[in-house]
């Protein structure tokens, strides 16, 4: 008999939260640091700490005005900063009771903090400091907010640099892309039509009261996210998560049985596997990170569409020498690094580990991903450029570079810039950020068709 499992303490999700936050100001992603926190924790510690990067420019500003000095050290911030974010929790936001943000008693918030300082050296002597700075809070938490509601990096939840990149970019929608980011995306499942139906399944969840509807060619939107485990069909590989912006490269590339595809930058493996799902593929499956093409291949396994036909190559995609033995791919998934700005509501400290200069960057990174990959595309054969970010560098400016760099190259219809922008005022954004650009490689001459 199992026993049963015992919910953390206020202070222990706390100081664990805390521990996260200073993970991400380090620059460590926010799905490292939660991979240390014990099991029993992770799901309270996981919902605080995606709201906690939600707010945290409000979290730190009121910090920056409490504080008469530096913080003693960032561990010490950081849990200052945490409590901060939820106790700042407005009065409509704690009557809505939105499943998104973390709801408790004032006062119960600031004495689980006080304990939460005791847990460790480097912030015991410091519990008084932390005690003060959130009592003056609660007493002057009107004034405190109307101060800081003038800065825009407060307003929206983005630092400066962003919100001035999305706005030059998209000077009539910049406000409602900022704003997507603000609540939790929809959780969307692709049906692994090779298995069951979208009908059946859709059917099948109506039976558990799992309402959804559908979307794209293979969607299902839940009505309400669950626990994997909850839904049912996953140990049978009948659906995958995938948002359904990313679902769109799958139905864009023209797939049929017998095609030799490369997915390059493939991890964690959705692209593959919808790619898989459609037809009877020779694919390779490319990524540099090799832990991370492990998760690709159990992935597979669930879905049954594992076997001889997929190889797994852990390579760097611009190093051709490095993995690919000469033969052409008739279709290459070019799914490149970027900033994933485009899933920043999904992955919320994404806005706070990325700097500008990181634009250049992997913009640069992404040019020469690509004029390698373009090597290996078979006459005739094709090439979708993806990425997951809202930024035009990463998007139609870098699909413009490629369209002149690309020898032999013929671009063709496909969405390019996808927003994350909700169909009505209220209402949640329907799919994440993406950019897609798809080339063919025009055939040598005598052998289109």
């Amino acid at each position: 008999m199992t026993s049963p499992v015992v919910a953390p303490a206020l202070s222990d999700v706390l100081f664990a939260c805390a521990g996260c936050l200073r993970d991400v100001l380090a620059g460590r992603s926010l799905t490292e640091s939660l991979q240390e926190v014990p099991d029993e924790w992770r799901a309270p510690v996981q919902s605080v700490s995606f709201y906690v990067m939600r707010q945290l420019a409000t979290g730190q500003a009121l910090s920056g005005l409490l504080l008469d000095k530096k913080a003693p050290n960032r561990l010490v911030e950081s849990l200052l900063v945490v409590a901060l974010c939820l106790l700042a929790v407005d009065e409509s936001q704690a009557n809505n009771k939105a499943r998104h943000v973390p709801v408790y008693d004032a006062h119960t918030v600031v004495n689980q903090a006080v304990k939460a300082a005791d847990k460790h050296k480097k912030t015991a002597s410091f519990k008084g400091l932390l005690n003060a700075c959130l009592r003056n809070f609660l007493r002057n938490k009107e004034s405190l907010m109307q101060a800081i509601a003038v800065r825009s990096e407060v307003q929206w939840g983005f630092p400066k640099w962003w919100i001035h990149q999305v706005r030059q970019a998209y000077p009539g929608q910049w406000r409602e892309i900022l704003a997507s980011a603000a609540t939790p995306g929809p959780m969307t499942l692709r049906v692994n039509t090779r298995q069951i139906s979208r009908e059946a399944l859709r059917q099948l969840f109506i039976e558990q009261d799992i309402s959804c509807h559908e979307a794209g060619h293979a969607g299902l939107v839940l009505a309400r996210a669950l626990p994997v485990t909850q839904i049912p069909g996953f140990e049978q590989g009948w659906w995958s998560v995938q948002d359904a912006g990313a679902q769109l490269a799958g139905e864009i590339v023209p797939v049929h049985d017998g095609m030799r595809v490369l997915d390059a930058c493939a991890a964690p493996g959705g692209k593959t596997a919808h790619l898989l799902e459609q037809a009877n593929l020779d694919m390779t499956v490319l990524d540099v990170d090799s832990h991370r093409l492990a998760r690709v291949e159990e992935n597979l396994a669930r879905l049954k569409l594992d076997g001889p036909h997929v190889h797994m190559r852990a390579a760097d995609a611009a190093e051709l020498s490095q993995w690919w033995d000469g033969v052409p791919f008739d279709l290459v998934l070019a799914d490149v690094p970027c900033t994933a700005s485009g899933i920043v509501r999904r992955h919320p400290d994404i806005k706070w580990l990325r700097q500008e200069a990181d634009l250049a960057k992997t913009a640069a990174l992404q040019r020469a991903i690509v004029l390698a990959l373009w090597q290996t595309v078979a006459p005739g054969g094709y090439l979708l450029y993806v990425t997951c970010s809202v930024f035009p560098i990463e998007g139609q400016e870098q699909a413009r570079y490629l369209e002149m760099s690309l020898a032999g190259a013929e671009r063709l219809g496909a969405p390019g810039q996808i927003l994350p922008l909700a169909e009505q005022a209220g209402s949640v954004a329907p799919h994440d950020g993406f950019y897609y650009a798809l080339f063919r490689k025009k055939p040598e001459s005598g052998k289109d068709g």
